[in-house]
């Protein structure tokens, strides 16, 4: 039997063998990636069972995508999974007048929940959509708790872990937890405010829901146990986050070495960098995954390399600050594993290669240590790494069929003559045709599984309308919306509506 792409059926792992045929196939072999032109893909059951040329075995189906990249999918281990507000902080600054902290007059009133349960389960839906739409097969979703009560809750997670399982996403989640919270005392006065109690119960719910969701969905849904930030964690906290892991057996991210403001607080708290803090109490190891890296020291990136800890590289939610890791080959030459994250709208990951790519070649002040090959490779084989997985970020027989299929036609890209620096360098989320996950076909030709995107995108906008109009009541001598986030230009009103 043969087939087209109008016969593949969305949400529904294919039956039989299934050969995937196109221009370019991205497979592994001998620990690399490796083009093959006009290559075939075959996979059954969820897994690969051949990469390569002139397969000899009897097929279900063939689907060719013609002048297109069949890759291995996508791993974001820093994936949104709320509605963006960095958008909100690019040109409205300071952020401590903009609503990016509590002031004291938000605390003393008592931190709410800014959206329901049932915008938070739809967030997690949407964002889910929107990786699936850039040829992003593996997520560790991460969100805001600025506005949040305090942490997240394991209702919104059960509700990710469906969304995950009926779209066809793999994940690794749990609620976010945090001992401490940032606060606006007066203007430019920030500083730490602690519960301790608050952030080990925190702890245990997400143990809980690790030891409960773990393994659902035929595995598309593992644990990772997600502190907040490291400024707003005390060490206990830290201390028995890892014990947790050693305990289930997964993985710890934990956003650090990643601005001033938490250089600064932490400075202020132990007097080191938090790399350094965490490894005079053993805690630095390869459980840990660490956005963003963007502000580490040298000894920092140093004690990263011995300890094995792996760096999540989020170049554009970087750039858009004025901050670049410095460098990617500078890590990279170090033995530092590096994988990478979105972190932002869009969850373009080929967009953030890109400018990885260019950040990285003006702090080397020479094009020749970082290839657009080693971003791509950073994007698959690091993120599957930083996971402690071989079976994902590559496409190997044995390995799972999570894969990404990226077009090369597009008439904004430049004509190709290698598929990698032709996607890292003209490319973006845009071009992607299809994703399968575990060999379920996951999203096809901007339609996603489980979820219409064209009329998520109207409730998301405006669930988004309803947060920023509560702006005022959390930003410092509550000013008006148009003083907090007043238009580029000067801004004429229809008259008529």
């Amino acid at each position: 039997m043969t087939g087209n792409l109008d016969s593949l059926q969305l949400g529904v792992r294919l039956a039989g063998r299934t050969l995937l045929t196109a221009d370019w196939v991205l497979g592994h072999s001998d620990g690399t990636h490796r083009l093959f032109r006009k290559g075939e893909v075959v996979f059954e059951d969820g897994k690969v069972l051949f990469v390569g040329h002139s397969f000899a075995g009897e097929v279900a189906r063939r689907v060719d995508f013609g002048k297109a990249l069949i890759s291995p999918g996508l791993i974001d281990l820093d994936a949104l999974s709320d509605l963006d507000t960095t958008i909100l902080g690019i040109d409205n600054h300071p952020g401590w007048a903009k609503g990016r902290v509590w002031p004291r007059s938000y605390v003393e009133a008592g931190p709410y929940e800014m959206y329901t349960p049932e915008e938070l389960a739809f967030q997690k839906r949407f964002a889910f959509g929107q990786l699936l739409l850039n040829g992003i097969t593996t997520a560790a979703p991460i969100a805001s708790l600025f506005y949040r009560e305090w942490g997240e809750t394991v209702a919104e997670f059960e509700a990710a872990a469906d969304a995950a399982e009926e779209m066809g996403l793999r994940v690794y989640l749990s609620p976010a937890y945090r001992a401490g919270g940032m606060v606006l005392e007066s203007p430019g006065q920030i500083i730490p405010v602690f519960d301790e109690g608050r952030g080990l119960r925190g702890l245990d719910d997400a143990v809980r829901f690790i030891a409960e969701h773990s393994g659902r969905g035929g595995d598309l849904v593992r644990g990772m146990l997600a502190p907040d930030r490291v400024e707003t964690c005390t060490i206990e906290l830290l201390k028995r986050t890892d014990a947790a892991a050693q305990e289930l057996g997964c993985k710890i991210r934990l956003h650090m070495a990643q601005g001033i403001m938490e250089v600064e607080t932490v400075r202020a708290l132990h007097g080191t960098t938090a790399p350094i803090w965490l490894a005079k109490h053993g805690l630095l190891s390869e459980r840990l995954i660490a956005p963003h890296a963007t502000n580490a020291t040298e000894e920092d990136l140093r004690l990263y390399a011995e300890n094995n800890v792996s760096i999540v590289h989020c170049p554009l939610v970087s750039a858009r600050g004025g901050n670049t890791l410095n460098s990617f080959s500078a890590c990279r030459s170090r033995g530092i594993n590096i994988a990478m994250g979105t972190d932002t709208a869009p969850a373009d990951m080929l967009m953030n290669l890109l400018v990885g790519l260019i950040t990285s070649r003006i702090n080397d002040g020479v094009p020749d240590r970082v290839r657009s090959a080693d971003l791509f490779d950073a994007a698959t084989l690091g993120g599957a790494k930083a996971l402690g997985r071989t079976d994902i970020g590559q496409l190997s027989p044995g390995s799972r069929a999570d894969i990404a299929v990226f077009g090369l036609d597009d008439v904004i890209m430049t004509p190709a003559i290698d598929p990698i620096t032709t996607l890292v360098t003209g490319g973006s989320g845009k071009v992607t045709r299809g994703t399968f996950v575990d060999g379920r076909l996951s999203m096809l030709g901007g339609k996603v599984a489980g979820i219409d995107m064209e009329s998520a995108q109207i409730q998301a906008q405006e669930q988004f309308d309803r947060l920023v109009a509560k702006y005022p009541e959390r930003s410092w001598a509550h000013p008006p919306l148009s003083e907090i986030f007043p238009s580029s230009y000067p801004m004429e009103s229809n008259a008529n509506g």
